[in-house]
């Protein structure tokens, strides 16, 4: 069974975002960049059924600007045997919308037809978590979301999915979209010589327009700014006075 994997470019998580001076979106400029958390998380789960033997091949996919190409040689070290980058967009400011994202991503799930689509539940960039779900709706698939589990037996996929009230597991026939939680894995560290192996896995590159996909913005960035900076606390000296102070503030 092949298995494929979606991942993102996105600001490494240890970066603190700025905000461009005129407010039209996030600096990038000299930023680290680094594979989105969620992504390498379904990148290790999709290595880790290879080495069961349930999977034949893991195949990585990015959707972005060519600089992701460094994203998918990150994915490769980790383990996946070959990789697919669609350059989308030529400004590294250009964030390609979920819709176009999971369009671009059915027209090459068509061409390699895997039995298994394994992707981050969302980006830590745009926090969207909506392209497994658009995904899934275009190619008429089932889908797991929010997987802390995954068992492959037979034609099934059993996934146990963290919802608000606790565990909940479930049962999708394959081909199926899984999106992977937090506690899934823990993502390994690529070592040295996989990272010198990862240079000669094959890596091919397409655009939006040999798949036919048109990736024109739906939507229009007004504003962005930063969070409003916390204020100061207080110290209260007694617990007659801490009880004074939640009632003037209407917690109790």
């Amino acid at each position: 069974m092949k298995v494929l994997v979606p991942v993102k470019r996105v600001i490494d998580y240890n970066v603190k975002a700025r905000v461009k001076a005129d407010g039209s979106g996030v600096d990038l400029a000299n930023v680290k960049m680094s594979m989105n958390p969620f992504d390498e998380i379904a990148v290790e789960e999709a290595i880790r059924l290879k080495e069961k033997g349930v999977a034949t091949e893991v195949v990585a996919v990015s959707i972005g600007v060519k600089q992701a190409q460094e994203t998918l040689r990150t994915a490769l070290a980790m383990g996946a045997d070959r990789a697919i980058l669609v350059v989308a967009a030529d400004d590294v400011h250009t964030d390609i919308e979920p819709l176009a994202v999971a369009k671009l991503l059915k027209a090459v799930i068509d061409e390699e037809q895997p039995g298994l689509v394994i992707a981050g539940k969302q980006a830590i960039d745009n926090d969207m978590n909506a392209t497994g779900q658009m995904l899934a709706a275009l190619l008429g698939w089932g889908q797991a979301t929010f997987a802390s589990k995954i068992e492959i037996e037979g034609e099934t996929a059993k996934v146990t999915r963290e919802v608000d009230g606790g565990l909940q597991t479930i049962e999708v026939k394959l081909p199926a979209i899984v999106t992977a939680d937090l506690r899934l894995n823990e993502p390994r560290y690529a070592s040295l010589p996989n990272i010198m192996k990862a240079k000669k896995k094959p890596l091919d590159e397409k655009t939006a327009a040999d798949l036919g996909v048109d990736v024109s913005p739906r939507l229009e960035i007004v504003s962005v700014k930063e969070p409003e900076g916390r204020k100061a606390g207080i110290k209260v000296e007694t617990v007659d006075e801490l009880v004074s102070k939640l009632k003037e503030a209407g917690v109790v």
